[in-house]
């Protein structure tokens, strides 16, 4: 059973702040509310709450102040200011001094409860990071490696049994799921860990350029060979090398490759001597190798060679429960590099990421997020911003195309969406949460449809 979140209240007027202890607890949250500011300042311990929700005029000790109290104590509780005078310059001075998140007067006790879940939420997701990092450095030592799904767990449980065993391993999965993250996992766990990863993309060189660099080459042989010089295999010598893209090596250089892995000898290009190296062959490829076989475009011994143990990586799609902790990963790494506070994705871009088939993959979730904070002003990432990278589809996309047309499609198209919302309300006695629920969207959108139609949500209380 999931313990109840304990919230402190803390506003001066009274009415106001039983307002909000009555809401907050009606939704299953344990709440303590004070209507003096010392007085809270004086019973905060931290370990002991979840989240702090203060309002920023109260005499003696206004809510900035209580809000430093707070943070000396508990540096990691997220709090939330109210005010009923909000000014950019303040709510440039509470973020600064560590708060989660700024709610105006007068709100609605619906958007309450939706800036607490966000602050809860965001916190959850640090705290799974931080407790996700730390059983996959313990269990696994896989630092880089961000996720608790099912599907990337039991690809862990593979990469630990085969570390130790110097064997050569094929990763396979879509572009952008993270195969060289794998195989460095695969490296930095096995005895080479202390010897060199060397990787190459192999769809990045031409052939002759692809296979000097792979094997080197000896003085003069060919034009512009001025010295002789090491391939990557020598300089892997004792460690590891990691082919991505593998199923774009040429068959000149299959050949060669394959004589290595036979023999762990090879010789550079123009030098009959050979050369012995011990190494660890690693690769990768986005492509069906056992396709490219029947084509004749790839070595079918080279290939069971490579694919000793398979290990297939899911895409991100198969990973939605990732989606979160990896944005989250993503935001904390922008707001260090950059020195800003962006506290996360907000409700309709949060369900709009999960939802979305990431056909680029984890490389494509990152370079999203990376994009949208450079674009967004806000403190939180919205939807605005994040469908200028991904294809959101909305409620309202329908509407939105005949937003410029007069006539009678307009007017049908208001009344069936006002006597919806109306019939939404009614049945779930004007609860906002309930009928967002029950429509599948979100409660930001019934919030702005009220509003449009100027519907009055308290007409369809029970008590009505």
């Amino acid at each position: 059973m999931t313990a109840q979140k304990r919230i402190m209240v803390v506003d001066n007027e009274e009415g106001l702040c039983r307002m909000m202890e009555a809401v907050l607890s009606d939704n299953g949250y344990a709440v303590t509310a004070h209507t003096r500011s010392f007085e809270a300042a004086e019973s905060f311990q931290a370990g002991q709450w979840d989240l702090v929700v203060t309002d920023i005029k109260m005499p003696g000790m206004d809510g900035l102040e209580l809000l430093q109290r707070v943070k000396q104590k508990d540096p990691g509780i997220p709090v939330i200011m109210v005010t009923a005078y909000a000014t950019v310059e303040m709510s440039i001075q509470a973020l600064r001094k560590g708060a989660y998140d700024m709610l105006t007067k007068p709100f609605e006790p619906e958007e309450l409860l939706y800036r607490v879940k966000n602050a809860l939420q965001h916190t959850k997701l640090i705290e799974e990071n931080r407790e996700l990092r730390e059983e996959l450095v313990g269990r696994f030592h896989f630092e880089n490696i961000i996720g608790a799904s099912k599907g990337l767990k039991e690809v862990l449980e593979k990469v630990e049994k085969i570390t130790v065993r110097d064997t050569s391993v094929l990763v396979t999965g879509e572009s952008g799921t993270g195969k060289e993250l794998i195989a460095q996992a695969i490296h930095y766990n096995s005895p080479r860990k202390d010897k060199k990863f060397v990787a190459i993309n192999c769809g990045a060189l031409p052939a002759s350029l692809l296979e000097s660099e792979l094997f080197g080459y000896r003085k003069g042989a060919f034009t512009g060979a001025a010295e002789n010089r090491r391939g990557l295999l020598e300089t892997a010598d004792g460690g590891t090398l990691f082919l991505d893209e593998v199923g774009n090596l040429p068959m000149t250089v299959q050949k060669t490759l394959l004589r290595f892995l036979q023999e762990q000898t090879f010789n550079r290009l123009g030098d009959p001597t050979p050369t012995k190296v011990d190494v660890r062959v690693l690769s990768a490829t986005n492509a069906d190798l056992k396709l490219a076989v029947k084509a004749g475009e790839f070595r079918e011994d080279l290939y069971y060679r490579l694919n000793v143990v398979n290990i297939q990586l899911p895409p991100l799609r198969e990973r939605r429960d990732d989606i979160p902790l990896l944005a989250a990963h993503f935001i904390n790494l922008q707001n260090q590099k950059f020195g800003i506070q962006v506290r996360g994705l907000d409700q309709q871009a949060h369900e709009a990421a999960i939802n979305y088939g990431w056909p680029g993959n984890i490389r494509q979730l990152r370079n999203v997020i990376e994009a949208s904070m450079a674009m967004e002003g806000s403190s939180y990432i919205t939807l605005p911003v994040l469908s200028q990278f991904i294809e959101v589809a909305t409620p309202e996309s329908e509407t939105e195309l005949h937003t410029g047309d007069e006539g009678d499609y307009n007017k049908a198209l208001s009344r069936f969406e006002t006597e919806y919302l109306r019939a939404l309300l009614r049945k779930n006695n004007g609860n906002v949460e309930a009928a967002a629920k029950e429509a599948g969207t979100n409660m930001a959108t019934i919030y702005r449809k009220i509003k449009k139609y100027s519907i009055r949500k308290d007409e369809y209380n029970a008590a009505g």
